[in-house]
């Protein structure tokens, strides 16, 4: 057997050999028009990455555990709440996100007969109480490590216009909370920029920003929690593998700076904004790809969103394919046998460096600016917010961002009138509210109801 390396009789080619042979094969046309592309983000994307577009990234940009399939359940009744989760549970959920809607709602009974030691619970509060968090440390007892409560006051404003209480009462709360030194306290929904239409970079620095405003207070005040993100993912698959990377990459370097852990926690689901009502089975497909890119780009956790989610009430069809497309990718596709699986892509290391080169950036400007809350609070956030979904939702009226069966591809013979069960658009309820709140808006929603009204 030969003692000679593979392949050594195959000279290597350089990155200026590449360019020149797809040059002449171009026949005159220009390189940069022809085949370069530029992302909403500012990013120019070559046909071709090579060794020498390769960066180095500190640290690991994955979860460094694998990641669990979890299921979302709205708990406005605990028994119910409950009944659901341990039947999940029973199909191969591994991890349970809970929305919790009042204090009135009993942990106790909530989560009887959950094994926190084997299992991963998320909670979503709909409030803000230090007493109801004591309640379910309490009960959590010796399994908390597994228990993550992702209080997000900042988010909570952002999202309605007005602070669970006011700012001085929240941030009590919150430090009463945070005194009890359980780690995993913290959380910073992206998920709401996404959703409302930001771009990536914005994404990550706002999601950076919030971050800093919470390092920030605890760096302050002596205390500490680790946080978690929770993050919208779309359709352009690499692009949102690089994003979660990303977000991994800025956390270390903004951790770094307190002296606090560098490791951060996320939960990853499909976005709503690129969801459409007729010709609703592709969303399945939409889904499909973005759970992939969670998993791909290092998610801790994955929560599939059903198809019919946007039209139709939790239902046992929806909630089963949805679980089961997440069965699939780990248990049939593999995607739990590597952790790493995006490492040493020059691609999709070449947009994660970009997206967190250009984030950075803006996470500057933004601190210049007096900070994330200073910039909520004055409305900048949310006209730039504004502008970036603007451009996007000009690009799907053109026909550049294409959402199959819905811009491009209809079937007209789709009608949906008559299986609506959840208002499927923007609802606009006048109230007072402290600052503008952001809004979460599909893409499809004008030519939705324009067909609406026309069957």
């Amino acid at each position: 057997m030969s003692k000679n390396p593979l392949f050594q009789e195959f000279s290597s080619v350089s990155a200026k050999e590449w360019k020149q042979k797809i040059q002449f094969d171009l026949k005159g046309a220009d390189y940069n028009e022809t085949l370069v592309w530029e992302s909403p983000e500012g990013i120019k994307v070559k046909p071709f990455y090579h060794a020498d577009d390769a960066v180095s990234t500190p640290g690991n940009l994955t979860s460094g555990s694998g990641w669990n399939v979890g299921q979302s359940i709205y708990a406005g009744n605990a028994k119910a709440a409950n009944k659901n989760a341990k039947e999940v549970l029973r199909k191969g959920a591994e991890a349970i996100y809970f929305i919790i809607t009042s204090e009135d709602v009993k942990i106790s009974e909530l989560l009887d007969g959950v094994t926190l030691a084997d299992t991963k619970v998320y909670l979503e509060l709909q409030f803000l109480s230090s007493r109801y968090f004591k309640t379910v440390l309490d009960f959590a007892g010796d399994a908390q490590e597994n228990l993550y409560l992702n209080i997000d006051p900042i988010g909570n404003l952002a999202r309605t216009g007005n602070w669970f209480f006011n700012f001085e009462k929240d941030y009590k709360e919150l430090d009463t909370i945070l005194s009890l030194e359980y780690q995993n306290s913290l959380s910073v929904d992206i998920s709401l920029y996404q959703n409302a239409g930001a771009n990536r970079v914005q994404q990550l620095a706002y999601a950076i920003a919030h971050a800093n405003e919470y390092l920030n207070h605890m760096s302050d005040k002596g205390l500490a929690s680790t946080i978690s993100f929770k993050i919208s993912i779309d359709t352009n698959y690499f692009f949102e593998i690089a994003k979660l990377r990303a977000i991994r990459l800025l956390f270390i370097t903004l951790a770094k700076e307190y002296g606090v852990s560098e490791n951060c926690h996320i939960v990853a689901v499909p976005t709503r904004r690129n969801k459409t009502l007729y010709d609703y089975n592709t969303n399945m497909l939409r889904t499909t790809t973005e759970c992939m890119s969670a998993v791909l780009g290092g998610a801790n956790a994955v929560l599939n969103l059903p198809y019919d989610a946007i039209y139709h009430k939790d239902n046992d069809f929806g909630d089963r394919i949805s679980l089961n497309q997440l069965l699939l990718l780990k248990n049939e596709s593999y995607f739990d046998k590597v952790d790493n699986a995006a490492d040493g892509s020059y691609y999709i290391e070449s947009i994660t460096n970009q997206l967190a080169e250009k984030a950075l950036l803006l996470f500057k400007s933004i601190e210049s600016g007096g900070g994330f809350l200073k910039q909520l609070k004055a409305h900048t956030i949310q006209r730039k917010i504004q502008e970036s979904a603007e451009k996007e939702q000009a690009r799907f009226d053109a026909g550049d961002e294409v959402l199959v069966g819905t811009n491009r591809y209809q079937n007209e013979n789709d009608k949906m009138k008559d299986t609506i069960e959840l208002y499927p658009f923007l609802k606009t309820n006048a109230r007072k509210t402290l600052i503008q709140p952001i809004l979460e808006k599909r893409l499809a929603e004008e030519v939705e109801q324009k067909r609406l009204n026309d069957e």
